[in-house]
């Protein structure tokens, strides 16, 4: 009877068509033989465990590097991607080393691509994770992110472009955009009087398998004379302009309506008198999307320095009015309407050598968070009372620094008695001061993650700080037992038991510290 039980709750779970109930039941574990309800057992675990007061994080690696060192997903790279080391045994251990390349094989940009999950795909080495990679020469590599074998390569610049530089999602882990750097004409040429009207190139790919979508140009006869820069985004194509006007227009729509011919990889072609294959060099790929004609507007605005983002729920934007005067104050409005939200300014007023920032949570909550020298504002959206087409902007939670013993006197005496008086005040993030660096989510163990520095004389010291996503509440703090300079760059990664901190110094000197999760036992004291 019991099996019988639990075969007609498991007929019934599985005609449960409503998602909001669907949901909530996965919630209380009544899909108990779903693989997901295990893993997000084992993530509370072991946001358990690493809240607890015993379990500490210990330096277990240190190195250091004349070339940038880059993270991702429990692989530290250095040697500008010729080594590979993993961090995710209990000491990081190299996966591969290549010999130095060349400079015209330099990497210039990197992205790390995953396997997605429920899709049959056309070769076993794409299940498992590897690095897309674009070198000075414009190639395109695909790249076995446990032995650095090249999988794929693809020479991306035929006659129009010779300059990709960056790489970007446009949809995380589907669809991949490669950037030229802007085009611009050699002085003597623009003294010639010669015209320079095309300013990018955008190669656009779906990945897994990797394949070829298409290539465009961003010419000054379409967009303007003033663009400074774009972007593609959740297929938008953001553009910017010198004056800070961002326009926004359907990415997806400019393909299909400006695409003049389909292209795959591999495939030969006669091309506007060019007879190539696809991919291969010296052809490259053609470009095969030739906007005519100003694409339809989505949306526009003008923001200082260009500055702009979408989120919450409903949807919101963030700016800054477009005066110097205004850097520091963030306007929160409607994007149906342009309508500004009730509390929608929102000013620190910070006397600060660095700016606050503000940004949509990544978590998907539609919340915003607000960062101060000392002070961290988590905000949210919700319907004003009464008035159900009006939003406000409330308070969430907040964290400040612990300031305590900060006790900033205009007035001191020396040990002679003669009695000195300040002609100054403390600027809000004086190195002296706790003051917020980094802000940042781990998306697994749903944990708001914050670096607090305070600097003396010229040993400073931080302190990674766990917080509850939810409230805010304090549940761990990690003292990391180097030195900080706050006049350095700093990179600090929270990766589920891995914290990983990269230090930039002056004459491109670069460090790495690696902690791990371990149980302070009597043991490992002695």
């Amino acid at each position: 009877q019991a099996a019988g039980g639990g075969g007609r709750a498991a007929s019934r779970a599985c005609g449960v068509h409503n998602v909001c109930r669907l949901l909530s039941r996965r919630a209380h574990g009544f899909y108990a033989r779903d693989a997901g309800v295990a893993h997000r057992k084992n993530l509370g675990l072991l946001r358990k465990i690493m809240c607890q007061e015993s379990t500490k994080f210990k330096n277990v690696w240190t190195t250091h590097s004349a070339s940038p060192i880059a993270y991702e997903r429990g692989r530290i790279y250095m040697d500008n991607y010729q080594c590979c080391i993993s961090s995710i045994a209990q000491e990081p251990r190299i996966l591969y080393q290549k010999s130095k390349c060349a400079k015209s094989e330099k990497i210039e940009d990197a992205l790390l691509l995953e396997c997605p999950l429920g899709e049959m795909l056309p070769s076993p080495s794409d299940y498992k994770a590897s690095l897309i990679v674009l070198t000075v020469q414009n190639w395109l590599l695909r790249l076995s992110a446990d032995s650095g074998e090249v999988l794929e390569k693809v020479y991306l610049a035929g006659s129009c472009c010779k300059f990709f530089r960056y790489l970007s999602w446009d949809t995380p882990q589907e669809v991949m955009i490669v950037k030229s750097a802007q085009n611009k004409l050699p002085a003597a040429a623009r003294q010639a009087g010669i015209q320079q009207t095309v300013l990018f190139y955008l190669a656009v790919f779906q990945v897994l398998p990797l394949s070829f979508i298409g290539m465009l140009e961003i010419n000054k006869k379409i967009f303007g004379n003033s663009v400074t820069d774009v972007a593609v985004s959740n297929g938008i194509l953001i553009v910017m302009y010198s004056m800070g006007l961002v326009r926004l227009y359907n990415f997806k729509a400019i393909l299909e309506q400006f695409m003049e011919q389909p292209f795959h990889l591999g495939q030969e072609f006669n091309w506007n008198g060019q007879v190539g294959v696809v991919g291969k060099y010296p052809f490259g790929l053609p470009c095969n999307i030739k906007i005519t004609d100003t694409p339809p507007l989505l949306f526009e605005a003008s923001s200082l320095e260009n500055a702009f983002q979408i989120g919450g729920y409903p949807w919101h934007y963030i700016i800054t009015p477009n005066k110097k005067k205004h850097k520091g104050v963030f306007h929160i409005c409607s994007l149906k309407d342009n309508a500004l939200a009730k509390n929608g300014i929102q000013d620190m007023k910070c006397c600060s050598l660095e700016p606050d920032w503000i940004y949509f949570h990544p978590d998907m909550s539609g919340r915003i968070i607000h960062v101060g020298p000392n002070l961290i504002k988590v905000l949210k959206l919700k319907e004003v009372k009464n008035h159900a087409d009006q939003m406000e902007i409330a308070e969430d939670f907040t964290i400040v620094a612990n300031r305590e013993n900060c006790v900033n006197n205009t007035v001191t005496v020396t040990a002679s008695g003669r009695v000195v008086k300040k002609r100054f005040t403390l600027l809000d993030d004086d190195p002296e001061q706790e003051t917020f660096k980094i802000v940042d989510y781990e998306d697994e163990l749903d944990l708001l993650s914050t670096v607090a520095v305070t600097q003396i004389g010229a040993d400073g010291r931080a302190h990674l700080d766990f917080h509850c996503n939810e409230h805010g509440i304090l549940l761990k703090s990690i003292p990391l037992k180097e030195s900080w300079d706050v006049t350095y760059s700093h990179e600090v990664y929270f990766d589920k038991d891995l914290v990983l901190h990269i230090e930039q110094k002056p004459n491109r000197r670069f460090s790495c510290y690696v902690y791990q999760m371990v149980c302070d036992t009597a043991k490992d004291d002695d």
